[in-house]
């Protein structure tokens, strides 16, 4: 077995001694008898293709800093563009300067709960449950009384996606802590009612961080056609609680359980969906796992894509991506990987666009003549019914006068492959330890007994005494954990029904329209170049923080509703 300890340069103990890797190492070799080595990454950290959500963030503040600029006046702090709690945000340079400095400050004078709270709440909280999951402690403080132990099962459903594996590592590892039972269910609902459930322990989740795919398997059957058969295996294996991790079929599939409670008591457990899908289309987030991973493996190919075509200096290549219906994908790998349009079911397409587009290729490449870059264009898969990604490039080599030919490539199932990202690794952790403190808190309300002796209920209505140990039919207990604005919430499955189209299969809400205006916008569609003027509008999505706000947040460590507002 391989163990790494990852050292911070500018670590310290609480003394302030500086503790270096070769410390770390003697005590490794000399104490425990581990042959143990030291490698230095140094400068290696500061090379390489930028990630995808390093693109992005790069862009979307690079536009609001000029946002900034075009609305300042000379009283006008000078601000900082910047990200708090998943919100681009403009802050006034010289307060957020004076909170860097009592970090170090804090440090110095070994205040470290102060120099903690001077950091973001999500810094801390990941922080927290990293420690709680890195080690196996079976005499550990955190177990906890065994009438507070439960039996937490585990289930993929839908298609793979990135961060599945790690967040079923950190919840099952987070329950072993704590006394709890985790249990796999293998092969999606199509196992759990065959009884494909199986104790998890340590070691059988050891390497998932990294680990693709689905360990535990998955598909996109529903649990509706043998919901008895659910019902039995729930039963059987005293299921007290449920997490889901999967897309928009896990969501109607918890929906399906939750509108069923009535007719089978074994559902009556609180249940818990983790999105995770790349087309990034489940209610009640707006980040699923498997989105960054998948947008990642688009943003490479792209490139690799735009290195042939800027070496044939007239060619255009239309890449097909997969979403479904949502352009999610399409817009964000198109805004961080240089697209020069993206086609999506949000919009559609028809001739008016694509005779705008043809333009535009045609008077960039008719000025570009024997030096243009490479160009590529992103077209979500269900992007229109009759302008295929093949019939696009086809219309713009036909229109191109020439100029440029126009080829096809369609990515497929790589996007749903590889090694998830490092933002949705973080994403799963963070998602798997809050749904299993969720789940553990509704268990234990729904354990309460209440003192019924001298309460006649209906014939057909049994006591809470006689019922399971564990038993809740409250709405509440069956819910979405999403990224929500400025904090991890959980959102009562059936208040997302309204907010749900599920013809099309996607959330009603778009709230990355900002990014996709950026997209026509820097590739010079709809922009006159040499004369100035665009006829695409961008509408600035940054929240401006004042200085008070700036000490509510850390000084105070509390919430801002301007970063909670969606």
């Amino acid at each position: 077995r391989t163990s790494l300890v990852i050292v911070a340069e500018g670590a310290l103990d609480r003394n302030l001694n500086p503790i270096k890797p070769d410390y770390i190492k003697d005590i490794l070799s000399t104490r425990l008898g581990y042959d143990t080595r030291v490698t230095i990454l140094g400068h290696v950290q500061r090379g390489g293709a930028p990630a995808h959500f390093d693109r992005f963030l790069g862009t979307m503040q690079g536009a609001e800093a000029i946002e900034a600029i075009l609305r300042a006046t000379p009283d006008t702090p000078s601000p900082v563009i910047g990200m708090l709690e998943n919100k681009i945000t403009t802050q006034p340079l010289k307060e957020a300067i004076e909170l860097t400095g009592q970090v170090a400050q804090a440090i110095e004078a070994k205040d470290f709960s102060r120099a903690m709270a001077l950091r973001s709440v999500s810094f801390a909280k990941q922080l927290t449950s990293y420690k709680e999951i890195a080690n196996f402690n079976p005499d550990s403080k955190m177990k906890l009384p065994e009438d507070k132990r439960l039996r937490i099962a585990i289930l993929h459903a839908g298609a793979p996606a990135g961060g599945m594996n790690t967040a079923t590592r950190s919840a099952v590892r987070l329950c072993i802590n704590r006394g709890h039972t985790p249990l796999g269910v293998h092969n999606g609902f199509p196992g759990l009612m065959r009884g494909e459930i199986s104790e998890l322990d340590w070691l059988s989740v050891d390497g998932w961080t990294i680990a693709g795919g689905s360990k535990l398997g998955t598909n996109r059957d529903q649990p509706t056609p043998q919901l008895g058969a659910v019902a039995y295996q729930l039963q059987k294996h005293n299921v007290q609680a449920l997490m889901v991790i999967g897309g928009f079929e896990a969501f109607t599939a918890v929906l399906d359980l939750a509108r069923n409670r009535s007719q089978y008591p074994a559902f009556n457990i609180p249940m818990v969906l983790v999105p995770a899908t790349v087309s990034n289309n489940v209610p009640g987030t707006e980040f699923s796992l498997g989105s960054d991973t998948a947008s990642n493996v688009i943003v490479r190919s792209t490139d690799m894509i735009k290195q042939s075509a800027s070496s044939n200096r007239r060619r255009v290549f239309v890449i097909e991506v997969q979403g479904g219906n949502c352009g999610f994908l399409a817009v964000m790998a198109g805004l961080s990987g240089g697209s020069t349009t993206v086609y999506t079911p949000e919009e559609g397409v028809d001739l008016t666009r694509l005779q705008r587009d043809i333009t535009h290729l045609r008077t960039r490449y008719i000025k570009e003549l024997g030096r243009s870059e490479g160009r590529v264009t992103l077209c979500n898969e269900n992007a229109s019914k009759i302008y295929s990604t093949e019939m696009i490039a086809k219309i713009y080599e036909a229109e191109s006068g020439g100029f440029y030919g126009a080829r096809t490539s369609v990515l497929g199932h790589l996007q749903q492959g590889g090694t998830p990202s490092p933002l949705d690794r973080c994403r799963a952790n963070t998602m798997a330890v809050d749904s299993i403190n969720w789940l553990q808190s509704r268990c234990w309300e729904a354990m309460e007994v209440p003192n019924e002796d001298n309460i006649r209920l209906p014939s057909d209505q049994l006591k809470r005494k006689y019922l399971p140990q564990v038993y809740s039919s409250s709405p509440d207990t069956a819910a979405v954990i999403g990224v929500l604005g400025s904090e991890v919430r959980f959102t009562p499955i059936k208040d997302l029904v309204a907010h749900t189209d599920f013809g099309r299969r996607v959330p009603r809400t778009i709230w990355w329209g900002a990014s996709r205006q950026l997209v026509d916008i820097l590739s010079g569609v709809g922009v006159d170049i040499e004369n100035g003027g665009c006829t695409t509008e961008y509408k600035t999505c940054a929240i401006d923080l004042t200085a008070d706000d700036l000490m509510r947040l850390y000084g105070q460590h509390r919430r801002l509703s301007k970063l909670n507002a969606n």
